[in-house]
């Protein structure tokens, strides 16, 4: 990808601040990206749009248009990562995105835009390495000119040397939300899961991590849990070659949090809680809705801000509620009834009863009957199966290592030996299970 310009605009298409990196565009072509943009507004709007020979890449954040011009067959995906990527680093910078942030910030915003692209093309998008030379205080007057960084002339631009940690600990989690459509009948029409990796980490020196998972490309169909990915996104510190020949995610981490991939997996699951609605009209008058909630997964499990948001006609009134457990409120605004319960244990089952009272005229049309939504959060599940299969570091300068294999402390207050590697806070595959003989329900915290 190479990009001509950058712009960042206000909602009225008035240019607040802008960097020309190659010229192949004229600037002024910003001028006909709002007109554009109106006219696409009133069919499909799209996220590119044409005009003579330049191209207008852009993406909306509150009252911020980011657009970008270029006149290449520039890689879109590519494109628009570093645009969102560019929103996030001044987010991290500013606190937020918004008009006053840019109008207070234009000589730190016109750094960071010199120092994340050049030429047009990406250079540094690391927020933790551009703060490190780049701050939002004034730089005091010293002799001779600020040295950069060693991370910015290093092969390796998203961690710096020289990290010193007394205990060397990673942690990881896998965070997943799941999008499903259940039918009268309890059956899934659509779902899909959108799964995360943050990895914490606080390791000494240049550590080299690598892992796999039980993805259907490196084990074989007849596996238990088998995960089929669908779409994939790294962080730019994976070796990607290796991971296509291998099937082996190994990468040097940067330091403290980051997201070590994002992916998508669409095969059919159950819903982990059920509800069961029943309305019972009383000549037009009022309005009795029963709704039954119940969670289907392990007893030993507890779904946690259970949110359950009922539509309710939008001339509904006079609302009286009564519920086993949780809170109930009406938001008329919504034309809906929000339950509110703090946790459900597996395999139990609450109900909630609503009266309302209906005019006695009835609308010529028959409103829309939107679903019932359904939020909640579950610790210590992974609705995909994703399982680590194999974990490993080791730290590159021997500076840090101290002899002694590594120690496990576990919840029980038992402690083993190793010999190499592991560290996690998530699920793990059974084979690793078997070598250190201990149960797989328990918390491990693991240091060297």
């Amino acid at each position: 990808m190479a990009f001509s310009a950058i712009y960042f605009l206000d909602n009225k298409g008035q240019v607040l601040i802008s960097r020309n990196y190659r010229g192949e565009v004229e600037m002024s072509m910003i001028e006909k990206f709002m007109p554009l943009l109106v006219t696409e507004e009133d069919g499909a709007l799209y996220p590119i749009l044409k005009q003579d020979q330049a191209y207008f890449l852009w993406i909306k954040y509150k009252n911020i248009y980011m657009v970008c011009t270029t006149k290449r067959n520039t890689n879109i995906s590519l494109s628009f990562s570093f645009l969102f990527k560019v929103k996030q680093i001044f987010i991290e910078y500013f606190g937020d995105l918004e008009q006053e942030s840019i109008k207070d910030n234009f000589i730190l915003i016109y750094e960071l835009l010199d120092e994340i692209m050049d030429f047009g093309y990406p250079q540094i998008t690391e927020t933790n390495i551009l703060q490190e030379y780049i701050m939002q205080e004034g730089y005091k007057l010293k002799q001779g000119a600020p040295r950069p960084p060693a991370a910015v002339t290093n092969a390796v631009s998203w961690r710096s040397e020289g990290i010193k940690y007394r205990k060397n600990e990673l942690f990881m989690d896998i965070i997943e939300s799941i999008n499903f459509l259940v039918n009268t009948r309890g059956s899934v029409v659509n779902s899909e899961i959108l799964g995360q990796i943050v990895i914490n980490c606080c390791l000494s020196g240049m550590p080299e991590v690598s892992l796999c998972f039980n993805d259907n490309a490196l084990f074989n169909p007849d596996q238990t849990i088998v995960v089929d990915f669908d779409d994939i996104k790294f962080h730019s510190c994976v070796r990607l070659s290796r991971f296509e020949n291998e099937r082996v995610i190994s990468f040097i981490p940067p330091d403290k949090e980051f997201e070590l991939m994002s992916y998508r997996v669409t095969n059919q699951i159950r819903p982990y809680i059920i509800v069961d609605a029943t309305v019972q009209k009383y000549s037009h008058s009022r309005l009795e809705i029963l709704t039954k909630v119940k969670g289907q997964f392990k007893e030993r499990l507890v779904a946690t801000d259970v949110v359950i948001i009922i539509p309710v006609p939008s001339d509904a009134s006079s609302p009286r509620f009564s519920a086993v457990k949780g809170s109930v409120v009406w938001a008329p605004e919504d034309s809906a009834i929000i339950w509110s319960i703090n946790s459900i244990k597996g395999g139990k089952e609450f109900a909630m009863k609503a009266h309302m009272g209906l005019p006695s005229v009835e609308a010529e049309e028959p409103e829309a009957k939107p679903p019932i939504k359904v939020k909640f959060k579950i610790q210590y599940l992974a609705a995909s199966g994703l399982q680590i299969f194999k974990f490993a570091f080791k730290v590159l300068s021997s500076l840090y290592r101290r002899p002694g294999g590594f120690q496990v402390w576990t919840s029980f207050k038992r402690s083993l030996l190793f010999s190499e590697t592991v560290k996690l806070k998530t699920l793990i595959h059974d084979s690793f299970w078997d070598k250190v003989r201990i149960s797989k329900d328990i918390f491990l915290k693991i240091a060297f």
